[in-house]
C-alpha cells in the first residue's frame, strides 16, 4: 500500500505543475497487471485560483477505489492541497500538504491520515534542470516508522516527455517504473509503454488524457456613463428700459385776429389791416427715459 501512496502523491506533484494551465480535463487509462486489468478515469477543472479533481478505479472483481481533492494557490509560488481517498473496502485515507515554488524547483510536504488513526508523511522536490529536463526526488514516512525514497527524472522533446524512476524501501526493495506521455493532437495528451516492476512482476499501464477549452465567463455590461454637463453661470442681464410713454403734443393755438376799431372812414376807404399774433410754443412732457446707458428722469420740453 505505501508504494501506492507514493506513487499517487509523486502524481499530484506533477499535476500541480502541469494542470494549472488548463481549465478543465478529462482522462482514462487502464493498467494490465499479473492479476488483472484495472481502468480509471479523472476529471478536473480550475477557476479562480483552485483545481479540483476526481477520479476513480476499478479492479478486476468490480472494486472501486475513488480520490478526490483541490489544490489552491495561496500566493505567488505557494500551493496548498487537500483531498480524500477510499478504498474499495470503504476505509478512506484524508491527505493534504503544501508547495512552495521558487528559482526552478517546487518543494512539497503532506500527510495522511487513515481511518484507522494511523498517518504517513510526504515529503519531496521537482527541479527544472534544463529546458524540457526535469528531476524529483522524495520520502514518504509510514505510521510504522518504515521509509520509501524514490527518484525520478524526465524528458521533454519534440511533444513526448519520457520519464523513469525508483523507489526504494527501508529493507532494501526496489520499485522501478518507466513510461511516456505524447501529444498528439490539441488538447489531446496518451500515455504508452508505461511499465511497474514490483517483486518481478510487470504492471503495464496506458491512458489519454482530454483537455477542453475553459468555461466561458459571463461578464456583465458596464453601467452606464453618466456625462456631467457643465452648466455655464447665469450672466446677469440689466432689465430692458421701459417702453417710451406716449407724448402729447398740445393741439396749436389758432390764430387770433384782432380787428381795432376806426374812427368812420374819410373820404378816402383805407381797408382794415390784419394783424397776425403767433401762437405759443407748445410744451412738451417727455417722461423718462434711457439714451444709451445714460438715464434721463422725466422733465418737460
Amino acid at each position: 500500500m505505501a508504494s501506492r501512496t507514493l506513487i499517487a502523491a509523486t502524481g499530484s506533484l506533477l499535476l500541480l505543475f502541469n494542470a494549472s494551465a488548463f481549465a478543465v480535463w478529462t482522462g482514462h487509462g487502464t493498467a494490465y497487471t499479473p492479476h488483472g486489468t484495472y481502468n480509471g478515469a479523472h476529471a478536473a477543472s480550475c477557476g479562480g485560483g483552485s483545481c479540483t479533481h476526481g477520479g476513480g478505479v476499478v479492479g478486476p472483481y468490480g472494486g472501486l477505489a475513488t480520490n478526490t481533492g483541490t489544490v489552491t494557490r495561496t500566493a505567488p509560488g505557494q500551493f496548498s492541497n487537500s483531498g480524500t481517498a477510499t478504498g474499495p473496502n470503504g476505509r478512506s485515507v484524508q491527505h493534504d500538504g503544501s508547495t512552495s515554488c521558487a528559482g526552478g524547483t517546487c518543494s512539497h510536504s503532506g500527510a495522511m491520515t487513515g481511518s484507522d488513526g494511523h498517518s504517513a508523511t510526504t515529503s519531496g522536490s521537482v527541479t527544472r534542470e534544463a529546458p524540457g529536463q526535469y528531476t524529483s526526488t522524495g520520502t514518504v514516512t509510514a505510521a510504522n516508522g518504515n521509509t520509501y525514497n524514490h527518484s525520478a527524472s524526465t524528458t521533454c522533446a519534440g511533444g513526448t516527455c519520457d520519464r523513469s524512476g525508483t523507489v526504494t524501501g527501508s529493507n532494501g526493495g526496489t520499485v522501478n517504473h518507466a513510461g511516456s506521455a505524447t501529444r498528439v493532437s490539441t488538447g489531446v495528451v496518451t500515455t504508452g509503454g508505461g511499465t511497474t516492476v514490483v517483486h518481478g512482476g510487470t504492471v503495464t499501464t496506458g491512458s489519454t488524457v482530454v483537455v477542453g477549452a475553459a468555461p466561458v465567463a459571463y461578464v456583465p455590461p458596464p453601467p452606464p456613463v453618466t456625462v456631467a454637463v457643465a452648466v455655464p453661470p447665469a450672466v446677469p442681464v440689466a432689465p430692458p428700459p421701459p417702453p417710451p410713454a406716449a407724448v402729447y403734443v398740445a393741439p396749436p393755438v389758432p390764430a387770433v385776429v384782432v380787428t381795432a376799431k376806426l374812427p368812420p372812414p374819410p373820404p378816402v376807404y383805407v381797408a382794415p389791416r390784419p394783424v397776425y399774433v403767433a401762437p405759443p410754443r407748445p410744451v412738451v412732457w417727455v417722461p423718462a427715459h434711457w439714451v444709451g446707458r445714460v438715464y434721463v428722469p422725466a422733465h418737460w420740453a
